[in-house]
């Protein structure tokens, strides 16, 4: 995140409690992963927390490599497959599966790629302007960028679900807006921008209008929460009775 060690772990606070929120209203194995996406974005500012502490030379060398190849393994190699994965799973049968399929396939591809680049390549970060910069000369790659762009929000804004779709185009703004604002630190901007956007994920699930049979309406079906043990036992007794 721009600015400070600070923001950044207030903000890694501030989501994951938003992320365990979600996750309190998971009912179907298949909307795990995706539910989680706040709560992973949640650790992913808690180790850029770290990056800064290192830039400013408040922990040694060895720490700030380590979290930095943290930093840019999730922003870099995970997200692009994990986003697409996730939403894979959420989707009925139909051309939108197929094509979200395909996009999975391109988001490994990617982040096999990225991977390679993260572990053989030397990574560097530096702060520039109040945002951290992330360069490795691997990863850097423009085609793979392009794929990694395509796979991650293309896979959001062909989902079934409406509320998925709606997320996916605000990425995609976020995107567009973080490549001409602040291409130099775009990692760091855009990971920061797309884990504000959690809030949208614990809207809908909070709300009960993602459903993995039901695209875009409520189940009939009262399913029982994967994490009971997340719940108040009030509300828990409330939605029993």
């Amino acid at each position: 995140m721009c600015y400070s060690a600070t923001a950044s772990f207030v903000a890694s606070g501030v989501i994951g409690t938003i992320g365990i929120a979600t996750l309190r209203h998971v009912r179907e194995p298949r909307a795990l992963l995706f539910a989680a996406v706040p709560m992973l974005f949640s650790l992913h500012q808690f180790t850029e927390g770290f990056v800064w502490l290192g830039l400013k030379g408040h922990v040694g060398p060895v720490v700030l490599g380590h979290v930095t190849f943290l930093f840019m393994l999730y922003a870099q190699g995970v997200l692009p497959f994990l986003m697409p994965l996730a939403i894979r799973l959420m989707e009925p049968p139909g051309w939108r599966q197929k094509a979200i399929t395909a996009l999975t396939l391109i988001g490994a591809f990617v982040c096999v790629w990225m991977v390679y680049g993260l572990v053989f390549f030397e990574s560097q970060c530096f702060v520039e302007l109040h945002s951290i910069a992330y360069r490795n000369p691997f990863t850097g790659n423009f085609a793979v960028s392009v794929m990694y762009v395509i796979a991650t929000c293309g896979a959001m804004v062909l989902s079934t679900h409406r509320v998925i779709r709606v997320y996916g185009v605000f990425n995609v703004i976020g995107v567009t807006i973080a490549h001409l604002v602040k291409a130099y630190a775009f990692a760091s901007v855009w990971c920061f921008y797309a884990a504000t956007l959690s809030i949208v994920l614990y809207w809908q699930f909070s709300r009960s209008t993602i459903d993995v049979e039901t695209p875009n309406g409520v189940s009939p079906i009262l399913r029982p929460f994967l994490f009971p043990w997340l719940r108040l036992k009030g509300a828990v007794g409330r939605i029993s009775g």
